[in-house]
């Protein structure tokens, strides 16, 4: 089953050759997309199934052996990374689709939106499996020229200037990624992962720490992680809702996948927690303090996603068990949830007339579906009991806990003190946008006047979102499961043996991990 991984980018690349052909026949491109869309998510849930059953496997690319050639390679994080993004991605479709039928095509033209649209996934989907930095490059700028391209439909001025901005720190971040990959083939002849797991342990520790920090550099802004998030606020919000969404549920994400592999596959160890989870504190509390100051709800959550990054960082900086299977559960968590709300918030601007709360009110009384759908995730998204917000940054707090080391515990409370401040942004949100009457805005806008419900909104778009939100419940319903499968991708990422062994042979060297902190702090945070 894992050889028919590369489907998983091939399938996404020829529905956007077919549906670019399809051109002038809006519906069958839209067939045409949903179609391959949803047979590509069919073949991860295969290939998560083999990779739960039968471990680690590699597929070689054109019968080059490596680290000659590309490589694939299918572990347990990759696998649920591709389902998971694969869900978000064809809600995302389906509601796009829905309202370019709504709109007569004016806002997502469907001639330019479905292939590019299906390119971007492709170049997600390629970063999640690739076995080898170029590719992993490719991969980002697959998925970022095509990004390109979706953040400026319309034309409109405030989205290209938005588009020039993330377009210019897309540049930097991937320049810097290139330079990175240039240096480390220069000090080690490849760029195969697994054999750099081998070949990087055998430079000096001076090298070493070079190319480690340049990675993280070129990884951090694409992540998000401050100070290195400056460009998101304003880059995101302007684009179109299902633009939005995918966005911010998907394309930083990659960038904390390519950390997550890089720390644990090429270069182990704790040689940079420290400034690791400083970072990710200052990402928690900044982002959320930027989310707080908000009026406008796209904007808020732009910092919100920013803020949450940070929880993601902590886990992988801990180095234990516990902390990177958490970290692994909460991106999942995090793609689902942070894309519902940008839904919904495309939802609340289609039904509201305006995402700004100054302008919103009484939508609890409008349209109680849609109250529903925002508030669902968004105490999802605060950490509430018992939604699965509120597991992951139990686990969270329990590996730092566990851990024990002062910065660890100052990012425990940093992390409760983001996650009370996340409640009280989403209340605030809820109070002024759903709970008050409409002529209690300051700036009230004569759409809210008119009554009605979710009959004004389009049922393709409510559908969707309404899929996501329930796909985000079924994360808390089966979170136990989750948890055990991310610990145990998590065991296996910090052994590495399996990745390597599976890429190179079973005779392959597997160098051992330097530790600085004691053994029994990392075994106590694999113990939840």
């Amino acid at each position: 089953m894992a050889s028919l991984a590369p489907l998983a980018v091939v399938l996404p690349i020829l529905g956007a050759a077919l549906t670019f052909v399809l051109i002038r026949h809006s519906r069958a491109q839209r067939a045409v997309s949903i179609g391959l869309l949803a047979l590509t998510l069919l073949l991860e849930c295969l290939l998560l199934a083999s990779v739960w059953d039968g471990g680690t496997t590699a597929v070689t690319i054109g019968g080059w052996l490596p680290p000659w050639g590309i490589v694939l390679v299918v572990d347990q994080f990759s696998s649920l990374m591709l389902v998971v993004s694969t869900v978000v991605s064809l809600a995302v479709l389906v509601y796009a689709t829905g309202q370019g039928m709504a709109d007569g095509d004016q806002d997502a033209p469907l001639s330019v939106f479905h292939p590019t649209y299906l390119i971007l996934v492709a170049g997600v989907s390629n970063a999640f499996l690739t076995g080898d930095l170029f590719n992993l490059y490719v991969g980002f700028e697959i998925l970022l020229t095509a990004s390109y391209v979706l953040m400026t439909l319309g034309g409109t001025g405030p989205r290209i200037r938005a588009g020039v901005t993330y377009v210019v720190v897309s540049v930097v971040s991937s320049v810097l990624f290139l330079i990175a990959i240039a240096m480390i083939y220069g000090a080690t002849g490849t760029v195969t992962m697994a054999d750099l797991a081998i070949k990087l342990a055998e430079l000096d520790p001076g090298t070493q720490t070079l190319l480690h920090v340049m990675l993280l550099v070129a990884f951090g802004i694409k992540a998000a992680v401050f100070p290195l998030s400056f460009w998101l606020p304003d880059s995101y919000p302007t684009a179109p809702a299902p633009v939005t969404a995918v966005f911010a549920g998907l394309l930083t994400k990659v960038g904390v996948y390519a950390m997550v592999r890089t720390e644990t596959l090429l270069f182990p160890g704790e040689n940079l927690n420290t400034p690791l989870m400083v970072a990710a504190l200052l990402t928690m509390v900044v982002g959320i303090l930027g989310a707080i100051a908000q009026s406008d709800i796209k904007r808020l959550l732009s910092f919100t996603l920013v803020s949450h990054i940070g929880y993601m960082v902590f886990g992988l900086a801990m180095s234990s068990i516990a902390g990177l299977g958490a970290a692994m559960f909460y991106v999942a968590h995090h793609i689902t949830i942070q894309t519902s709300l940008f839904l919904v918030t495309g939802l609340i601007e289609r039904r509201g007339g305006s995402s700004s709360i100054d302008r919103l009110g009484g939508l609890a009384k409008l349209s109680p579906v849609l109250a529903l759908l925002f508030f669902v995730p968004g105490m999802n998204l605060a950490g509430i009991p018992p939604f699965s917000g509120f597991l992951g940054k139990v686990g969270l707090m329990q590996a730092g806990v566990s851990l024990g080391t002062p910065l660890a515990i100052v990012l425990v409370v940093g992390g409760v003190v983001t996650s009370l401040l996340t409640l009280l942004a989403i209340a605030r949100v809820w109070n002024r946008a759903f709970w008050r009457k409409p002529e209690d805005a300051e700036y009230p806008d004569p759409v809210l006047q008119r009554p009605g419900t979710v009959g004004m909104l389009p049922r393709t778009m409510v559908g969707s979102t309404a899929g996501l939100v329930l796909f985000g419940v079924a994360l808390t319903v089966f979170a136990g499961p989750l948890f055990r499968v991310s610990d145990q991708a998590a065991t296996e990422m910090l052994d590495r043996s399996s990745y390597i062994q599976a890429v190179l042979g079973d005779e392959a060297p597997v160098p051992p991990i330097p530790k600085t902190l004691p053994a029994e702090a990392v075994q106590d945070g694999g113990s939840k």
